[in-house]
């Protein structure tokens, strides 16, 4: 049985119903990413050519044009080769098979996708990333699907840098009647995260999410901001923050790699949201990702709406753009 086989066969009827109806939601957002590279995936495979040195040089392409990265893709194209010899494949409609299996063990070991939380008192989320990629309104809908599970939510506008950063928070918090601690733009980003975890566990509330300033992941006075934020919420409170969260625009393509470990170098990552995969990604860097730096994505942004935040489950992900491979 398939790696992706064994994974669903697990599944109780109620949890294959429950993503089922999940699929449907992640096959309207990654609708584009699977006409375009996932659909020509499907066609490389379709016609049971003969396998030879210049249908590997035909998928190596197919690879890179899709955002997946020239080591991964070195990786993927090496093991293939290795399993077509071991196994005397003759053609690539055999060759499928392998394919697919070794995608879906990449998305699924790069760690747990699942968001940690705290039982023992405010979990706190810590989102980071350049400007462009979508915090702000990450957090508003994650925050909007904790407030509707009838959780306490508090928001915090750390990006005291940029103008309209706080009121953009701010409008999020009005909409879904969630309060947010702010201070005056230009002001100590560290003291409202400090005045943010203070107010929740004061107020014991479920959830505190904190927004950061959004300026290049090479800037150094940003990284050395993070770096007080996230020791003063260490500090605080000693468990915190539970998830540090990178996100990223996925169109941005091979680029968010490089981004990625800058980041990475200066904080503890506990996990990347992808956003902007509704656009013009192709999806491949989720693979990159995930084989060259172990870090787990945890949740896609695949629209506007405030459902089209999903959490990342990587048989729901491989199922959907490789049905078509099957």
């Amino acid at each position: 049985m398939s790696f992706l086989g064994q994974l669903t066969s697990k599944m109780t009827k109620k949890k294959q119903d429950k993503q089922k109806e999940k699929s449907r939601a992640v096959a309207q957002g990654l609708f584009k990413i699977k006409r375009s590279f996932f659909g020509k995936l499907g066609d490389f495979f379709s016609n049971a050519r003969q396998l030879k040195e210049s249908l590997y040089e035909e998928l190596e392409e197919l690879l890179i044009l899709a955002d997946v990265s020239t080591k991964t893709t070195c990786m993927l194209l090496q093991d293939l080769r290795h399993k077509a010899v071991q196994l005397k494949l003759k053609n690539t409609s055999e060759l499928k098979d392998i394919f697919v299996n070794k995608l879906v063990e990449l998305l699924c070991t790069a760690g747990e996708q699942k968001l940690a939380i705290n039982s023992k008192g405010p979990t706190v989320y810590l989102f980071i990333g350049v400007n462009g990629v979508g915090k702000t309104t990450t957090i508003g809908k994650l925050a909007a699907q904790f407030k509707a599970q009838e959780k306490r939510v508090l928001l915090a506008a750390g990006d005291t840098f940029r103008a309209g950063a706080k009121e953009q928070l701010v409008s999020w918090g009005k909409r879904i009647d969630v309060d947010v601690i702010q201070h005056e733009t230009g002001s100590d980003a560290a003291a409202v995260i400090f005045d943010a975890v203070q107010s929740a566990k004061k107020h014991n509330v479920d959830f505190l999410f904190c927004d950061t300033a959004g300026r290049l992941h090479n800037n150094a006075n940003l990284m050395q901001e993070l770096m007080k934020i996230e020791r003063i919420i260490k500090r605080e409170l000693p468990s915190a923050p539970h998830e540090t969260l990178l996100v990223i625009d996925a169109t941005m393509g091979q680029n968010v790699i490089q981004q990625t470990e800058m980041f990475a170098q200066s904080l503890s990552l506990t996990g990347l949201v992808l956003t902007k995969l509704d656009s013009s990604a192709k999806g491949g860097i989720v693979l990159s990702l995930s084989h060259e730096l172990k870090i787990p994505v945890k949740l896609l942004g695949l629209g506007e709406k405030q459902c089209d935040l999903q959490s990342f489950d990587p048989v729901t992900f491989a199922q959907v753009l490789l049905e078509d491979l099957k």
